[in-house]
């Protein structure tokens, strides 16, 4: 399969010439378009868990992305541009992974009803950086799983358990990959109980992990059709151990939600205050300063992550705690 998709709508391009390699090892591949110059990179790479995830790497100008889709395991491999990105696809899965590409390079993201004017400092930003986009992954079990992974703990951790689970227990994946990659287990509850303590994640985080995939089909399925973000919300934080910011965390990755905010986030709050008011402030002072961008909260968010403003650090770093009998 060869197409350019302008926007939302595919077009056939011209036969290449015959590739001389098996069927089964020759990729799927497209060309996407958008109507409006975006910042892709930014968006997909919003989806990498740390500098060595099994499930992304960046080789040169390509970024390669392994995920289990509903149709299987893909593996995209992606150079992007502001106005083009031309993507390969192998596995079963591929065909859903370029049909799902332009909403996982932020297509689908709306920005208008935004008014950055409200902040000197927010107006600065997106003046400079007027194509961020919220990229969605469409994922919606795995993304809630490498939420889980993340709380409570320090990035180092949450990082290196993620890696070690998805090396571990994932599958290989398909094509010619820079180094090898894999996409997350098909089967998390499956997933010995050695395996979780080996890798570093806490208990409470594994229980949830296998609680809600016992759940699965059910969850996707119910976080699918749900209305909106609110509606979203409200089937994540019924589940046990999935509370506001491991909902809000997922609602960002899976869908990109514009307006999720994680509250609870041990160094948001302080960012976002610093920002906005050059002091820290907690959760709800934080809420309330972002209130006016309701609808656009994690816009706001990522525009301050985007525009580099951060608190100089006042002591030590939090170190990472290790419960592992040696």
């Amino acid at each position: 399969m060869s197409a350019v998709t302008t926007g939302r709508m595919p077009r056939r391009r011209a036969t290449p010439p015959r590739d001389p390699r098996p069927a089964a090892e020759r990729p799927l591949e497209t060309e996407y378009r958008p109507a409006v110059p975006i910042d892709a990179l930014r968006a997909v790479r919003h989806q990498r868990h740390g500098a060595h995830d099994p499930t992304m790497t960046i080789a040169g100008d390509v970024l390669w992305r392994v995920s289990r889709t509903p149709a299987g395991i893909a593996t995209l491999a992606l150079r992007i541009g502001r106005t083009r990105i031309r993507a390969a696809a192998w596995g079963p899965g591929a065909a859903w992974a370029l049909d799902q590409l332009p909403r996982l390079c932020g297509a689908d993201d709306e920005p208008e009803g935004f008014d950055g004017a409200r902040h000197p400092l927010i107006a600065d930003i997106h003046d400079r950086h007027p194509d961020l986009r919220l990229g969605a992954t469409d994922l919606v079990f795995d993304d809630l799983a490498s939420a889980i992974f993340e709380q409570k703990v320090t990035g180092l951790q949450a990082f290196g358990a993620w890696r070690a689970i998805v090396t571990w227990h994932g599958e290989r994946a398909p094509g010619p990959t820079p180094q090898p990659m894999f996409a997350p287990p098909a089967d998390w509850h499956l997933i010995p109980s050695w395996a979780w303590h080996r890798a570093g994640l806490e208990p409470p985080q594994s229980r949830t992990v296998v609680a809600s995939a016992r759940r699965r089909a059910s969850i996707e399925r119910a976080v699918v059709a749900a209305a909106d973000g609110e509606e979203r919300e409200r089937i994540l934080t019924s589940l046990p151990g999935v509370g506001p910011w491991t909902s809000a965390e997922t609602r960002i990755r899976a869908f990109g939600d514009p307006d999720a905010v994680s509250v609870g986030d041990y160094h948001l709050c302080h960012t976002v205050g610093y920002a906005l008011t050059g002091r820290r402030v907690d959760d709800d002072g934080m809420l309330e300063l972002l209130e006016p961008w309701r609808g656009h909260r994690q816009r706001v968010i990522r525009l301050i992550y985007a525009g580099g403003v951060f608190e100089p650090r006042r002591g030590p770093r939090l170190h990472p705690e290790d419960h592992r009998d040696r």
